[in-house]
């Protein structure tokens, strides 16, 4: 174990707490199943764009590696497939004079960056956009005229269901006794650990991203069976692990990666002939009856050498700063916003709700900006407000005070920019931001401690998706309203404003879930006008025809609460 890294026990709480943000683990839907396998390109093209060759680092461990295959006497010809921004084929070039590179992927914006190098030259290196599971790579390449195919990090990417296709297009232009340099995930890996418990599975070990590219994690036994059934056999497979450690942020990651070599099968000669040591030494043991440990079984390598992290996970863990974030402006009826937020192509797999703005957030800021009175010299708490905080911003305008809090971290961290970037100076120190994750007594009473005895209006836009934080969220609630109210009678009762589009939670479990808290439903309002009325507060807030005009979804809700 590292010197640098620090182990914290905790103790369990008798009180289990309840998570926010559950790790439900059903996994990708079908439709979305289908659009990352359609879009594939697509999301690997945007990766491009967005990174550029900045993302992946030059893998000078090659010759290190596999020094033997490239500097065999006399001309080369290497088939890099995925070959991304050309990490593997420059460092290639530059060690070994005598190889020529045949480059491709199926992201024709990587294409376009490396035929962009500047060691880029068509004697030395050929590069074309191919799709391996359906373009036929004999159209670019002559069959059987391959030395070596690299493939490193790239089979990954592919669904398990068609890596055979892949493996036996690369067949029809490697040389009879040709060879695969191949390196991947391998299962166990800190990767699929954190994506265990997410909705980012497809498959048995295969998981989509936050940006909408894939990832599969092998097994020996799964890679054994497949290059074997499409006629190679194995010279070399090993999982090697890495412990990568980051001190300054003590944050420390176990890697995991498989490297390993397969040889085209030559049925001229006797697959004996080409066994390594390591494996007549296996076929030895085999012999003598002598069953295998598990450490025999499955070969683990501790590797010191340079380690390509090739995952976005690992960047961000590290510091780096992926460009998944985009600005967005905000347009009201006199003002504008600049919104940081996550950038679209991220939202769909992202669990972290608070880092988007919705659509049910942007109606209640304009509500806001053109009924000043709703929250005018009042204390004002927004529950889940996001990294938007754009309700809560508005509402500083005329409130006496605005507490705007959120369980998730990044979610503040970076409403904390926003309201940097948008609200005027003198307003900043009537908006506060908070941590309160609800039903969590010590966050309540500590954003209790800056209303002096509770909020005249809490607001809550999209926070009842989640069935098992409908409870807490009127719990929360009732603890944060104002109880006592003293001079404040005048400007009417405290309120509990949510709005809404009805997912998983409809109205009835809502209310009755209200009025275990002491809410009642004093007005109801729909943006389709199907809803029955109860009351007449919230439709003289649309009394602007504008603003009708400006409703952003016919499918939201507003329900306004008092406590009974």
């Amino acid at each position: 174990m590292s010197s640098g890294m620090k182990i914290v026990e905790e103790t369990q709480k008798s009180v289990e707490k309840l998570q926010i943000y559950p790790t439900a683990n059903s996994g990708v839907s079908p439709f979305w199943r289908e659009k990352y396998e359609r879009d594939a390109k697509k999301y690997w093209d945007i990766f491009y764009k967005h990174h550029g060759d900045r993302f992946f680092k030059d893998r000078h461990y090659l010759d290190k590696e596999w020094n033997s295959y490239f500097s065999v006497s006399g001309k080369r010809v290497i088939l890099e497939v995925g070959c991304g921004a050309g990490n593997t084929i420059f460092p290639l070039i530059a060690t070994y004079p005598d190889i020529f590179v045949y480059a491709c992927d199926f992201s024709p914006r990587a294409v376009e960056l490396v035929k962009a190098h500047d060691e880029y030259t068509e004697t030395r290196v050929c590069a074309f956009a191919c799709d391996l599971t359906g373009d036929d790579l004999d159209k670019h390449i002559s069959p059987s005229s391959v030395d070596i195919v690299t493939m490193i990090f790239v089979l990954s990417a592919v669904s398990p269901e068609k890596m055979s296709l892949v493996l036996q297009n690369i067949k029809k232009v490697l040389k009879p006794n040709g060879c695969i340099l191949f390196r991947d995930y391998a299962t166990g890996d800190l990767a699929q650990e954190r994506f265990s418990g997410k909705d980012q599975k497809i498959s048995e070990n295969f998981y989509v991203r936050g940006d909408g590219t894939r990832a599969f994690y092998f097994s020996n036994e799964f890679l054994e069976t497949l290059f074997s059934e499409q006629g190679f056999e194995v010279e070399e497979l090993d999982v090697c692990c890495k412990q990568v450690e980051n001190r300054s942020r003590e944050l420390v990651m176990n890697r995991r990666w498989v490297q390993a070599t397969f040889r085209r099968s030559n049925v001229n000669k006797n697959p004996c002939d080409r066994m390594t040591a390591t494996k007549l030494d296996q076929s030895e043991q085999q012999s003598n009856n002598q069953p295998k440990s598990e450490e025999q079984e499955r070969k683990e390598i501790v590797d010191n050498s340079v380690i390509d992290i090739s995952d976005g996970l690992a960047m961000e863990m590290f510091g780096a700063s992926p460009s998944s974030h985009e600005m967005s402006v905000v347009k009201l009826r006199d003002s504008s916003f600049k919104i940081k937020l996550l950038s679209k192509e991220y939202q769909h797999t992202c669990k972290s709700t608070g880092l988007m703005l919705w659509e049910s957030a942007r109606l209640m800021a304009s509500v806001l900006d053109r009924n000043p009175n709703i929250v005018y010299g009042k204390r004002v708490l927004e529950l889940g407000c996001g990294c938007t905080g754009l309700c809560s911003m508005v509402a500083a305008r005329t409130a006496s005070l605005v507490v705007a809090t959120d369980a998730d971290i990044k979610a503040l961290t970076l409403l904390t920019e926003n309201i940097a970037m948008n609200l005027q100076s003198s307003l900043l120190g009537k908006l506060k931001a908070g941590v309160l994750e609800w039903g969590n007594k010590e966050h309540i009473e500590g954003i209790k401690g800056l209303a002096c005895g509770g909020f005249e209006v809490i607001i809550g836009t999209d926070v009842t998706y989640v069935a098992e934080a409908v409870i807490p969220l009127f719990e929360t609630a009732n603890e944060l309203i104002l109880r006592k109210m003293g001079d404040s009678e005048v400007r009417g009762k405290p309120a509990l404003i949510l709005c809404h589009v009805f997912r998983r939670v409809d109205e009835p479990s809502l209310l009755s879930a209200a009025s275990k808290f002491g809410f009642k439903l004093v007005d109801r309002w729909a943006a389709s006008s199907k809803e029955s009325r109860v009351g007449s507060i919230v439709d003289s807030w649309f009394s602007e025809k504008d603003l009708v005009a400006e409703i952003p979804s016919s499918a939201l809700h507003i329900l306004y609460f008092q406590m009974e």
